[in-house]
């Protein structure tokens, strides 16, 4: 991609970058949508019960996925130098790394029945989300391949076909779905059990469409060269960057998990509502992560070639863009809070006006984190790109769990706020994670370059 130097040019090139980016993880997040309406149509147990298996399960896919992550700024800072062989290193180690966490990873989903009976769960919906982890939980060496593989392509800015195979794979899951979850076509009604072979298999399928694609079209960085020997300096490159990503992963999206145990102990029908409104804030916070990721890999090319200028011009653009999304989601949660709910729920089911009600005041809630989020997650991808990891992880752990979690409790709880208050208190752990992080990129990140 040429050079951009004007901040038009920076714009363009952030929006050609980023909007594949965007569609990707609106794409990948519209499989769990799917799974989560389809769920929601068969029952409410079930709903409640894939909100809680989704929350540990991305504790724990995050947790590895910050190894996968580390390649992006590894590899685009190489690109920027045409040292193919440096992006082939790190990319290889990514996986291996990966494969080599997938050991323990699935090891606590395959036995996550007793954790979510230890949490205070119905005893329905704790086999539920149990049975859905036995099957389900396959499905994380696929999908952190996908993971490795993806970074691989976007820090050489080839992010279109991330975006086709995982449309691709989103419209499968969707077919695959409604043929297993509700028994049509002459298969058998398998419920949440349907919804996890699906996920598995088309992230199984989706791992090797991108390993085929990278074979025929990308010959010249021969991806799977000596696969099998360890390269222990790019590993340990890949390792020191990736695992403070892994902690900021697991700080941020394990405090959204723990607030779905909080409401869980309210009852089903206050967990179903937190399960749709955090899926539809998930869905606009996937806009934030595509762009993100496309400051990630500017920022790393910037590095590569000491450009400070572009960083700086580059870092403006990515957070005007998050801004404007910012305000249009907004204008959304607060404008058609029911239509937005309403479509992750059957008009029959008896429990619909008690969901909503609750669902309605829940996305109000996401209303006011949105702004924090927004900028939370793009001044973590800027400092990735100029491999800054290790002080945004502090950031990151003591906003999140420090403040954070405690304040969910404490507003949820002992001050009778319900699920309402759990909200709050992630919007408070945004906003203190949000504002250093932003004043670090500006005074530290940028500092490195003339």
């Amino acid at each position: 991609m040429k050079q951009a130097n004007t901040y038009p040019e920076h714009i363009r090139a952030v929006l050609q970058l980023g909007l594949p980016l965007v569609g990707s993880q609106l794409a990948q997040i519209a499989i769990n949508t799917t799974d989560t309406i389809m769920l929601g149509w068969y029952g409410a147990a079930e709903l409640a019960a894939v909100t809680l298996a989704f929350g540990l399960y991305f504790v724990v896919f995050l947790l590895g996925a910050g190894l996968a992550w580390a390649v992006v700024p590894l590899a685009a800072a190489a690109a920027e130098t045409n040292d193919t062989t440096q992006v082939r290193r790190v990319t290889r180690m990514g996986l291996w790394a990966c494969l080599v966490y997938c050991v323990p990873g699935m090891a606590v989903l395959l036995s996550a029945g007793g954790i979510f009976q230890r949490t205070g769960q119905t005893a329905e919906v704790a086999e539920l989300a149990a049975i859905y982890l036995r099957i389900a939980g396959w499905m994380l060496i696929p999908g952190l391949m996908i993971m490795v593989l993806r970074s691989f392509l976007s820090a050489l800015e080839l992010t279109r076909i991330v975006m086709w195979a995982t449309l691709g794979a989103a419209l499968l899951n969707a077919g695959l779905n409604y043929v297993l979850i509700f028994g049509n076509f002459g298969a058998p009604e398998l419920g949440v059990r349907g919804a996890a072979i699906s996920s598995v298999v088309i992230n199984a399928a989706s791992a090797l469409a991108l390993v085929l694609y990278i074979l025929r079209k990308l010959p010249d960085y021969d991806l799977l060269q000596r696969l099998w020997r360890p390269d222990w300096a790019a590993l340990g490159a890949v390792f020191r960057l990736g695992w403070p990503i892994s902690v900021t992963n697991i700080a941020e999206v394990g405090l959204f998990s723990f607030s779905s145990f909080l409401v869980g102990r309210l009852g089903t029908v206050p967990l179903a509502a937190h399960g749709i409104a955090l899926q539809i804030a998930s869905i606009t916070f996937m806009i934030h992560i595509g762009l993100s990721q496309a400051a990630t890999v500017r920022a790393g090319r910037a590095l590569g070639r000491r450009d400070g200028k572009s960083l700086r011009r580059g870092g403006k653009v990515v957070i005007a863009l998050s801004a404007l999304v910012v305000a249009l989601t907004i204008v959304a949660f607060l404008g058609v809070p029911k239509l937005l709910m309403g479509w992750f729920l059957s008009p029959d089911d008896p429990q619909r006006v008690a969901i909503l009600a609750t669902g309605t005041l829940l996305l109000a809630c996401a209303a006011l984190f949105q702004l924090a989020d927004g900028l939370q997650v793009v001044a973590l991808g800027l400092l990735r790109g100029v491999q800054d990891t290790k002080v945004p992880m502090w950031i990151a752990a003591i906003s999140y769990w420090g403040i954070g979690a405690p304040a969910s409790y404490v507003l949820g709880f002992p001050l009778g706020l319900g699920a309402a208050g759990i909200w709050l208190g992630l919007v408070l752990g945004l906003t203190c994670a949000a504002v250093p992080m932003m004043h670090r990129f500006w005074t530290r990140g940028v500092q490195q370059l003339p």
